[in-house]
């Protein structure tokens, strides 16, 4: 049983004319009953009965019509004007021709015989409900008739709910995605993973005949961007068989029971068609974990996901039926969904390392033509945490600032030009800023530079920039590591907490003030510090205790289940005072170090403002003090304070890829 498909663009855009036709219809019948009533109105005028009765005795009335509660009638003109009220009679005498007039009629005995002695023509008739009933109920209720049906036919009419409870899965065929192995690159333990499950799809009696039994669900866990669900389109383009693809959030709607309808009826349709694969996208969408929240443990959401631990568990071993799901949240998902039985397997992808990037970069250039220069293991090095989607958006950026260029193939600046892009934003060349701030943010990166350079183990500086970028960026110092590092010892967490104090220690020193510059640097400081003194166990007052503040996967913010500081006030007291002190020794370490090499500091901060960005082999020169002197005139006289840089808000320190790691 195949889903159904949605109706073409012709389908829907058939029943327009009557639409058109019942909005037309509609608008003309009211308006002919209001101009209908609007006339009738006009050409004829109430009177009070006294009235009546004087104009009979005149003999201005022409004809009349009784029934037993009202009297018609036409008036004589021109007399019967003089004797109607003045508001009447400029009614009735409107252009000087005969006017209707009517009146309730009161009991009276003796109207006949006026009548006759008035020599008047009267004829009796009986009341008539239709027109009041007419213009109260059936034209309102054609109006609604029309209106409502206008809008039943636009939400898609009985079809529309007769579906609800459809899945809405998309079945896409091996060849669809467009997408096989060969063009994932990175993470070739997952791609392994996979391979068995297409394998298994592929020839299920060669793992049947020895017993073994395929995985019922296969989770991919990974942080955003690293290749799920690249991973699970490989799959179908792999495998052959059809696969269903579905986002955790398109189960749950506002109606009650849609959710696990939708489920129940996919995995309907996945047996029917099995051997093959369901997919879920974000499946934190859908799984949370139950009874975590405010509201009742029969909610819409939690019905959903009941619904589908029993769909999991249900299938038989060789039902030929595998789920994939893919989420970015694994501790947010319900434990029911984890355990053997339901997604037996789960696929951790990691950030690619230096030879998984140089891997995806050579995927992404394929079709992209690159100059000679280009050297891809370069670029990897270059772009230590990324993942497969900034490598892929690096490699674009590249390729466009090439075509702006008017270039004939994508060269290194351009790659260069990307990849800063990606850390710190694009090039704010329209700010504008005075020479006391551009000083200021000269020997702010200026001491990161030298400070970084100084310390054995900290990565080394690719490059140095007082160009402002993205939001809040006005200078960058960029750090490369060159190997990748999943240990650091607390030596090396010294020295890039050094490096961060760089800046602030520079504006002191040199200027004898602080700016605001240093925020970020701070703020990355100080949660190093307190990781190395809370979690690291790296201070000797504190020990090996760890104090943590992180929520558990069913404390929730607001709700009463965070659960805080793990220590006592005291401990928590002491842990603050070992951060200040830690703050404080690397505070004098770099002091003292950018004192010892003030001349440096000079030079390094005079190039800056003379080139404004700084590659490797430039800032080695200055270091080694072999670069070309800067004019003496461009900078303030050496060690003169010149006061705090003006400026509401400089952000001078904001390094998007520093020592921190």
């Amino acid at each position: 049983m195949m889903p159904t498909q949605r109706p073409s663009r012709d389908a829907r855009k058939s029943p327009r004319w009557f639409d058109l036709l019942s909005i037309a219809l509609t608008v003309f019948f009211v308006m002919v009953v209001v101009l209908q009533f609007l006339t009738a109105q006009g050409m004829t005028t109430e009177i009070a009965y006294s009235d009546f009765q004087r104009l009979v005795a005149a003999g201005q009335v022409a004809d009349l019509e009784v029934t037993p509660t009202r009297i018609t009638g036409t008036l004589k003109m021109p007399g019967a004007a003089s004797l109607l009220p003045a508001s009447d009679a400029t009614a009735a005498n409107r252009n000087g021709e005969p006017s209707r007039f009517t009146t309730m009629r009161v009991a009276d005995d003796r109207l006949a015989d006026s009548l006759t002695a008035a020599g008047i023509r009267y004829s009796g008739a009986v009341d008539s409900a239709w027109p009041g009933m007419l213009l109260s109920w059936a034209v309102p209720l054609l109006a609604m008739f029309f209106v409502w049906n206008l809008l039943w036919r636009r939400t898609g009419g009985l079809q529309q709910y007769t579906k609800m409870g459809r899945g809405n899965a998309h079945i896409l065929v091996q060849n669809e995605t467009g997408i096989t192995f060969d063009d994932i690159a990175g993470i070739d333990e997952a791609k392994a993973e996979l391979r068995q499950i297409v394998a298994f799809l592929r020839d299920a009696e060669r793992y049947r005949r020895l017993g073994g039994k395929i995985p019922k669900g296969v989770l991919i866990v990974g942080a955003p961007g690293t290749g799920k669900t690249l991973l699970a389109k490989a799959v179908a383009g792999e495998a052959g068989v059809p696969f269903y693809s579905v986002s955790g959030a398109g189960f749950v709607e506002m109606f009650v029971g849609v959710g696990a309808a939708r489920v129940r009826d996919l995995f309907e349709q996945a047996q029917a068609e099995a051997p093959c694969i369901i997919f879920i996208d974000e499946l934190d969408a859908l799984g949370k974990v139950r009874g975590a929240g405010l509201t009742s443990g029969n909610d819409e959401r939690e019905q959903t996901l009941n619904q589908l631990l029993i769909e999991m568990d249900g299938f038989k071993s060789n039902s030929g039926v595998i789920i994939m799901a893919a989420t970015n949240r694994p501790e947010t998902l319900d434990p029911a969904l984890l355990r053997p039985g339901r997604f037996d397997r789960h696929i951790a992808i990691d950030r690619p390392d230096l030879n998984g990037r140089r891997q995806i970069l050579a995927v992404h250039t394929r079709h992209v033509k690159l100059a000679n220069d280009v050297d891809l293991n370069e670029l990897a090095s270059r772009t230590p945490g990324f993942v497969g989607a900034d490598l892929a958006n690096v490699v674009n950026e590249a390729a466009l600032h090439a075509a702006e260029a008017d270039k004939q193939a994508v060269d290194m600046a351009d790659f260069d030009e990307a990849i800063d892009r990606a850390m710190t934003g694009m090039e704010r060349k329209s700010r504008v800023m005075n020479a006391q701030e551009k000083i200021t943010i000269a020997y702010h990166e200026a001491g990161h530079a030298l400070v970084a350079h100084s310390r054995k183990h900290c990565d080394p500086v690719k490059k140095v920039s007082i160009i402002p970028r993205g939001v809040a960026a006005l200078g960058y110092t960029q750090q490369v590591p060159t190997e990748d590092r999943y240990v650091l010892r607390e030596s090396e967490l010294l020295d890039r907490l050094d490096a961060l104090l760089g800046g602030r220690v520079a504006e002191e020193l040199v200027f004898g003030d602080v700016s605001t510059g240093a925020e970020n640097d701070l703020d990355r400081a100080t949660a190093m510090a307190r990781h190395m003194v809370s979690r690291y166990g790296m201070s000797e007052r504190i020990g090996l205790a760890t104090m943590s503040e992180s929520p558990g996967p069913l404390d929730l913010p607001g709700l009463g289940g965070w659960r805080g500081t793990s220590c006592s006030d005291d401990t928590a007291r002491l842990v603050d005072e070992e951060i200040r002190r830690m703050l404080d020794d690397a505070h004098a370490r770099v002091k003292a170090t950018l004192s010892t090499q003030r001349a440096t500091l000079e030079r390094i901060a005079r190039l800056l403002l003379e080139r404004e960005v700084l590659d490797h082999e430039m800032l080695q020169r200055a270091i080694d003090g072999t670069s070309k002197a800067v004019q003496q005139d461009a900078l303030a006289p050496t060690g003169a304070p010149t006061g705090a840089p003006t400026g509401a808000n400089i952000e001078a320190g904001e390094d998007e890829e520093s020592c921190s790691g």
